[in-house]
């Protein structure tokens, strides 16, 4: 029977170049892989051998160990992945994981800021220092342009198009697209760019827009810290992360109109599913503003028509 080492070897290389997912996506599926031989090697099971009542038994260990549903959902979802690989490349017939459910998860609406909230942080930032005219940008281009935290980070000065206001972002399997860019950010970018150049660069690293004081790329790490120092300095109590301003990007276009599918295309979603997760949140906002000001909702109002019941 296949050794366990060459199937994980074969399915690497399925996700590399089959599947043109990103090293993210290859070191994540793969080390849920491995946690599942971890399981099945304890329960003397070979992969090639799986049935759905062991994958259903390796589902309830990861809630046992106290994993919580979403990331028992990410496990779980890795692990479809192998065993629909194994079915493609003709190592079983039928797939075991097809019936595989994942833990119910309650409904996640992602925090967000308002355009006012954005002013309020970016307002907050003291420009007497040269990099607080770097954190301007950075947080204008968040909100602007929607990007994911990895691609700020790897953003470089020869993938914006000042004149025609688009910026060339390279985003998850390394897939490229064209997401249009504000005249605010711009101006923040040329705020930056002319306190960037009275830096000292590291050799290597003059492409990338956003460095740090010793003239290197940023980390993500490095924004998540900033953003919630910031934060903190604003008076803002959301929790705020990166991610955060991509949330309000995304929410600020549907609530202002656009189409999901454009929305889509903008943060670089492979399915429409991944966005509809704004449609809840525009219409929780929704609810609010009805609960709020038709006259059925509010309380004691006096006057025929009003909320009071007799």
């Amino acid at each position: 029977m296949e050794g366990t080492d060459r199937l994980l070897t074969s399915y690497r290389r399925y996700l590399r170049l089959q599947k043109n997912a990103s090293t993210n996506t290859v070191e994540a599926y793969f080390g849920d892989v491995q946690k599942l031989f971890r399981f099945l090697a304890s329960e003397q099971v070979h992969p090639l051998d799986v049935t759905l009542d062991h994958l259903q038994a390796f589902s309830a260990a990861l809630h046992d160990l106290g994993i919580g549903p979403s990331s028992q959902a990410r496990i779980l979802c890795g692990v479809r992945s192998f065993y629909r690989f194994l079915v493609i490349d003709g190592y079983l017939h039928d797939d075991p994981s097809e019936l595989l459910e994942s833990p119910v998860l309650g409904e996640h609406l992602p925090e967000y800021l308002t355009p006012l909230e954005v002013d309020q942080l970016e307002d907050s930032i003291d420009l007497s220092d040269p990099l607080g005219h770097r954190n301007r940008a950075i947080i204008e281009v968040l909100f602007s342009c929607g990007l994911r935290v990895s691609e700020l980070v790897n953003l470089r000065w020869s993938q914006l198009y000042a004149d025609e206001h688009f910026v060339r972002v390279t985003g998850k399997g390394d897939k490229e697209r064209l997401v249009p860019i504000s005249d605010r950010a711009l101006q923040e970018l040329d705020h930056w760019a002319a306190c960037r150049r009275e830096m000292t660069i590291k050799p290597g690293e003059e492409d990338y827009v956003f460095l740090n004081r010793r003239g290197a790329h940023l980390t993500r790490t490095m924004i998540l810290i900033m953003l919630k120092r910031q934060a903190e300095e604003a008076g803002i109590r959301k929790t705020i992360s990166p991610h955060t301003l991509r949330h309000s990007f995304a929410t600020a276009l549907l609530e202002g109109g656009a189409d999901l599918r454009v929305i889509q295309v903008l943060l670089g979603h492979e399915s429409i599913k991944t966005t509809e997760v704004y449609t809840h949140l525009s219409m929780q906002t929704l609810r609010n503003e009805v609960l709020l000001h038709h006259p059925r909702n509010i309380r004691n109002q006096s006057g025929p028509g009003g909320g009071t019941t007799p």
